[in-house]
């Protein structure tokens, strides 16, 4: 009898039209209303990782990078879905939607005023 090999398939990438770096609010959970940046993207698991957002605690045993061990505090990642982009002229949530420009480069813009996001890095 021959043995079934199942091919595990990774699942496909989420298409997030956020990016490191840019600032976000929490739109929903435990910390609803507060702000941070961006520091990684987790496309695979369709979450991002904010700086100050999500914070847990975790003990770890004694190792090379922690020779004492203890309770580290870490930033975990959250889903994308809970975070949307602050506009800055009006210091509100907005969503992102994309234009060609004249060069013919495709851009990022605010839905609410349709101005174009700046590239902060």
């Amino acid at each position: 009898m021959k043995s079934l090999k199942l091919k595990v398939q990774s699942p496909k990438p989420f298409k997030i039209k956020l990016k490191k770096g840019d600032n976000v609010v929490v739109l929903a959970g435990k910390y609803k209303g507060k702000t941070g940046v961006i520091e990684a993207l987790h496309p695979k698991d369709n979450k991002a990782t904010v700086n100050g957002i999500n914070i847990v605690k975790k003990a770890v045993k004694p190792d090379k990078a922690h020779p004492r061990g203890g309770i580290i505090e870490l930033t975990k990642p959250m889903w994308i879905s809970k975070l949307s982009v602050i506009e800055p002229v009006s210091k509100k949530p907005s969503r992102i939607g994309y234009k060609v420009d004249k060069d013919g480069k495709k851009v990022r813009i605010y839905k609410k005023s349709g101005k174009e996001i700046k590239e902060t890095k």
